[in-house]
């Protein structure tokens, strides 16, 4: 079974930068879709971005677009995803998902990481 880690939360300021990597742990991305999600304590979780790993069909929900870029490294087998100008309202713990194929709007994810923590503080 596919293993996904989640790393690179970090307390920072508004307007700071922060990159997260998710990892495959036993199996490649290879025909893989790899998303990524956040929640907020008191809040429903948010489809943040996905992409395919050909590199296509990239995904953003509409708070992040302009900020954030989904991409994946093939020979490190790591989905990153580079958050620029941070604000408050981005806190919340970010977790990873694969799933082998595509994805859209209502796929169900088969694989999950154990996420982490992003906290925008002024």
């Amino acid at each position: 079974q596919m293993q996904l880690i989640a790393s690179g939360g970090e307390l920072v300021r508004p307007g700071d930068s922060l990159r997260l990597s998710c990892a495959a742990s036993g199996r490649s991305f290879r025909s893989y879709s790899v998303g990524w999600f956040r929640r907020a304590p008191g809040k429903e979780a948010e489809f943040v971005a996905a992409i395919r790993w050909s590199g296509d069909y990239i995904y953003y929900t509409d708070s992040v677009k302009g900020r954030f870029a989904i991409s994946r490294d093939k020979t490190e087998n790591t989905v990153y995803l580079q958050m620029n100008n941070l604000k408050l309202e981005d806190t919340a713990q970010y977790y990873c998902a694969a799933r082998l194929g595509d994805y859209n709007l209502g796929t169900e994810w088969d694989y999950w990481g154990q996420g982490t923590q992003v906290t925008v503080s002024s």
